[in-house]
């Protein structure tokens, strides 16, 4: 006589209201997205005061990366308005920002929402790494090549990492690509120089790493 089989237990209801705030979250995500087609940074940087033009990007670097544009880009568009001097910081600082206003964002709109969602053995023991090892993770989740930004910042808003720990593995990891980018922007208009030639093979290297890393999950994909 066959065992019974175990009934499978059903998904957790989630209340309404926790659905009405992940809706505001895709819709404050999508507004941001469809701001970047009606400003233009260097327009806007013009307009402030020359001793506050740094500090006035900081904010529109993080809002462009709300609005999914690359942050390659941007790193650049920072080191070509301000050089490698005041580009870098500027970079650091506005990657740091839109990470943080992001994991605010999916943590207060979407974490109650999706976490109950959150189920299988892959997605458990991703949470538990996150929550544990907070700092760690995010650290080696910045560093690794390829790994999207955004999907960075609210996987960490939905599992238990703490903002402080989210806050400097964010700064940290992002530090060495959004440098090498700055400094290349900087040093744009001097193509035979080492700044630009050692950046632009910093870039070379993490493009190549991405590339390695893709192969190599598709590879494992397909063994599987």
């Amino acid at each position: 006589m066959s065992d019974p089989q175990t009934p499978t237990a059903p998904a957790p209801r989630v209340p309404r209201a926790h659905w009405l705030r992940l809706a505001l979250l895709l819709a404050v995500l999508a507004a941001a997205a469809g701001s970047a087609a009606f400003w233009d940074p260097r327009t806007l940087v013009d307009a402030v005061p020359a001793g506050w033009r740094a500090p006035a990007f900081v904010p529109l670097f993080a809002l462009g990366t709300l609005a999914f544009l690359p942050k390659p880009a941007l790193s650049v568009a920072a080191g070509l308005l301000f050089g490698a001097r005041w580009g870098v910081p500027v970079a650091v600082a506005g990657t740091t920002l839109g990470a943080a206003v992001a994991f605010g964002l999916g943590r207060g709109l979407g974490r109650q929402a999706l976490r109950p969602l959150l189920r299988g053995r892959a997605l458990t023991a991703l949470d538990r790494q996150l929550t544990e090892r907070g700092f760690r993770s995010v650290l080696v989740l910045r560093l690794v090549p390829g790994v999207p930004f955004q999907a960075v910042n609210l996987g960490a808003a939905l599992c238990g990492v703490r903002w402080p720990a989210y806050l400097a593995g964010t700064a940290l990891g992002v530090l060495p690509a959004t440098a090498a980018y700055a400094v290349a922007g900087a040093s744009a208009g001097r193509p035979g120089s080492p700044a630009f030639l050692l950046s632009t093979a910093v870039i070379l290297l993490a493009g190549a790493a991405s590339l390695a890393t893709l192969w190599r999950d598709r590879r494992a994909a397909a063994t599987a």
